[in-house]
């Protein structure tokens, strides 16, 4: 079963904290520690992933802090996500470019984890973070699904 790590909830959270504060002045790794109930120290190695990845920008001084790099609209949450956790694949044989190992060829299952691959990175793609700042976690994209 796929699942998400705290470290990618936990960035998703951080990045969506980030949102709901642009345009104001930088968000300080306390602020978001307490409001996001994660404890400082684990806030700093994901907070350090996150600039790694320039999804966010640190601002040094007295008022300093954290801030979004770009729009919360210009953000998609697998962006987020895959900084965080790495590749989102279902399977370790999708990580590979081109795809496979070396039963591909004759792997009647390949297709199926190919199209659910798809599914996944198409959702958390077109999902952005103002979507789910403004309370909209996929909206129009959801029913495409179902």
């Amino acid at each position: 079963m796929m699942r998400i790590s705290t470290k990618g909830r936990y960035a998703l959270r951080i990045m969506l904290d980030l949102a709901r504060q642009e345009g104001c002045e930088p968000v300080s790794l306390h602020d978001i520690a307490e409001r996001q109930h994660i404890t400082q120290k684990y806030m700093e190695s994901i907070m350090s992933i996150l600039l790694r990845a320039k999804l966010v920008l640190s601002v040094r001084g007295k008022s300093g802090g954290y801030r979004l790099a770009r729009a919360a609209s210009e953000y998609s949450v697998y962006e987020i996500l895959n900084a965080a956790e790495g590749s989102m694949a279902p399977v370790a044989c999708l990580t590979q470019n081109p795809p496979g190992c070396e039963l591909a060829a004759q792997c009647a299952t390949l297709p199926l984890w190919v199209g659910l691959n798809t599914v996944i990175r198409d959702y958390l793609t077109r999902t952005n973070l103002a979507d789910l700042a403004q309370g909209k976690p996929g909206d129009s994209v959801y029913c495409d699904y179902i």
